[in-house]
């Protein structure tokens, strides 16, 4: 009898530890976003926020989530996330200089996962989208609207470094080969509607014949497309864009009978990749270092799979 009552009273003990243990093998995350300068950055916050609350309530994390304004207050806060107890960080930088507390961070046996750009520190991962991809999809997707002759306006943004770069390299190498009679017209801008607006306003003044416009950005085209609008222009057959935004994807479907408007998707939603990664690999799985996500075309062809009502963020 007293063997059984012990057995019991094991058992007891065991199921009574058990959400202890449990709530023990909730990895702790510190997730740093930039505090939000644009659209698509409003778009990791929102999406890194609700996919936190998703993952807490299933027991799967505990998370303390972090806004700066400049890469001295992320760095700062990759010390207080450590402090704090995390197990593994994502950081969506926007600038560089936070490589000594990432590669800090990963000595000290943190996970530490960057979000589209580059953090030069060995052991971290990170997850992107594919940049030069997008340029190759904004080309076929020009051609196809234009055919091989004309006038193309591409939009760089030199600002952005590599984004740009490799946007405009997929861009001008595949024009090159596919329709090598096409004349662009480099005009730089910013990734802002403000700036679509005013400086397609000025491209417009300067070229009375435009087939199409490539931008890299869907709020430099919300702004360019209103610059379009208020110039009365018609000649103006297809503009390219690329992120993820619900307001231009509105855009992109009302607009369907005027222009061909495509997005070249690089969404927010990426971030949530950052969280499985960063859990997987504390989890002891093995984990690719860098994981690119594809772009995919956004058209009025199937903008109705990509209109989500409930995200009035980005």
């Amino acid at each position: 009898m007293k063997k059984i009552l012990a057995i019991a009273l094991a058992l007891v003990l065991c199921l009574g530890l058990l959400p202890l243990a449990q709530a023990e093998a909730a990895v702790k995350v510190g997730v740093l976003v930039p505090a939000v300068t644009h659209g698509w950055v409003g778009g990791i916050t929102y999406h890194a926020e609700q996919y936190c609350k998703e993952l807490e309530a299933a027991g799967k994390i505990e998370y303390k989530f972090y806004t700066s304004s400049n890469a001295e207050e992320m760095t700062a806060q990759i010390d207080e996330a450590m402090l704090w107890g995390a197990q593994a960080l994502v950081i969506a930088p926007q600038w560089t200089g936070m490589e000594v507390a990432a590669q800090n961070a990963i000595d000290a046996g943190l996970t530490v996962v960057a979000f589209d750009m580059d953090i030069p520190a060995e052991g971290i991962y990170k997850v992107t989208g594919d940049n030069e991809s997008m340029g190759v999809a904004g080309a076929k997707y020009i051609v196809d609207k234009i055919g091989t002759e004309g006038v193309v306006v591409a939009l760089p943004v030199p600002p952005s470094g590599s984004v740009s770069e490799l946007r405009m390299k997929g861009f001008t190498e595949t024009m090159a080969q596919i329709a090598p009679n096409v004349q662009i017209i480099e005009y730089a801008t910013a990734f802002t509607r403000e700036d679509g607006l005013k400086d397609m306003a000025d491209i417009l003044t300067a070229n009375a014949k435009i087939d199409a416009v490539y931008s890299l950005d869907d709020e430099t085209s919300i702004g360019a497309l209103q610059a379009i609008d208020d110039a009365g222009r018609t000649d103006i057959k297809a503009i390219t864009g690329g992120g993820g935004c619900q307001e231009y994807f509105g855009i992109i479907k009302d607009k369907a009978e005027q222009i061909g408007a495509c997005s070249a998707l690089y969404s927010p939603l990426m971030i949530k990749d950052c969280m499985d990664v960063a859990i997987a690999v504390v989890g002891g799985e093995t984990v690719d270092a860098v994981k690119v996500i594809p772009s995919q075309i956004v058209s009025a062809e199937n903008v109705d799979e990509y209109l989500d009502p409930a995200n009035t963020i980005y």
